[in-house]
């Protein structure tokens, strides 16, 4: 029978349900220390995608059997010319053509779409860090793409967390933010605040490290923030927020966000940390980190890892999350592929 790949309708339970097991699988096998896979936010990734996002996934069988699936998801408000993907193959299937038959689909797909460039990532060890297998990067390579940006995860252990270290910082960092005070909220933004976390977030692609990565700024609004309130909310996650507001002009001008999944209590993910430049100096990034993670983990009780991805040239944020207590896990890489 070979290899045979059709679409992923959204209504098919049957082929997302071919699609989590193979995620599962292949997470298992390559990040085993990942938490395992959320069903409701793999499902609802396709079902209740991001403002502007257009997913289009496909699943993969060999003799029948499903094997590997595509994701990609296409911006419909900006980066037009983009698109994101994930392909995945059951680590019981590699090796038989069915990433390379997945990749042909998606550039299919693509063409037809009128899409330029499609961008993914992939995993590899660190010098001193866990063992990777690298064959994410590996088929991107030999498929010809081109690494743009390097990234590494790290990790920071709650029971490990020393206390008066943080309580050092905070005594640091609050004379330096006179005129700053914090706020903090769960889930959705409140209405006061919303139009300043749109401009922080639109800011974060202009702002953060890109490397070679051709990713226009995002245009962001209050319409797209509470779009993604929605889009989270679907996924189950649990969101904790802290932000530092101007105190003369009542602007929200830094935010930082700890993202806590509905099937794994003990795992955390430290999300977005911006100031806006004109703030920047008065160590508002670490007074809302350090004041969010005591937040995040007061209201979850069994919460113990939270791993956050950082641009490798991005010191000044590496930084303050080792002192935080943040440690390197395992190297990833951004993949763009130009069609």
């Amino acid at each position: 029978m070979g290899i045979t790949i059709t679409p992923i309708d959204p209504a098919d339970q049957s082929a997302v349900d071919a699609a989590y097991r193979i995620r599962a699988a292949a997470d298992a096998a390559d990040v085993p220390d990942f938490p395992p896979l959320c069903r409701r936010r793999l499902e609802a990734g396709l079902r209740h995608p991001m403002p502007g996002g257009a997913p289009v996934w496909a699943l993969a069988r060999r003799d029948g059997v499903p094997a590997g699936y595509l994701a990609l998801d296409l911006p419909q408000l900006d980066n037009t010319d983009n698109a994101n993907v994930d392909l995945f193959v059951d680590p019981s299937h590699r090796r038989h053509g069915v990433g390379r038959a997945l990749h042909e689909h998606g550039l299919r797909v693509l063409r037809e779409r009128g899409r330029k460039r499609v961008v993914g990532m992939a995993v590899a060890a660190l010098p001193d860090g866990p063992e990777r297998a690298g064959a994410g990067g590996a088929f991107a390579a030999v498929v010809g793409g081109r690494p743009v940006l390097a990234e590494v995860r790290r990790r920071l252990d709650a029971a490990r967390l020393d206390q008066a270290v943080l309580d050092a910082l905070l005594a640091d960092a609050r004379p330096r933010a006179a005129g700053y005070r914090t706020v903090r909220w769960q889930g959705a933004a409140p209405e006061e605040y919303v139009a300043d976390v749109a401009h922080l977030d639109g800011r974060l692609m202009t702002d953060a490290p890109l490397g070679d990565l051709e990713w226009e700024p995002e245009r962001v609004d209050v319409e797209r923030i509470r779009g993604t309130e929605r889009a989270l909310d679907a996924r189950g996650r649990r969101r904790y927020h802290h932000g530092a507001v101007h105190v003369a002009s009542g602007r929200l001008v830094a935010w930082t966000l700890l993202d806590v999944g509905p099937s794994a209590s003990w795992h955390a993910f430290q999300q977005i940390t911006i100031v806006d430049p004109a703030h920047r100096g008065h160590r508002l990034g670490l007074l809302t980190k350090v004041e969010n993670l005591r937040y995040g983990l007061a209201h979850e009780p069994e919460l113990r890892f939270v791993d956050t991805f950082n641009a490798a040239a991005n010191g000044h944020m590496i930084a303050i999350n080792e002192r935080l207590g943040f440690r390197p896990v395992d190297a990833w890489t951004d993949w763009q592929l130009t069609i």
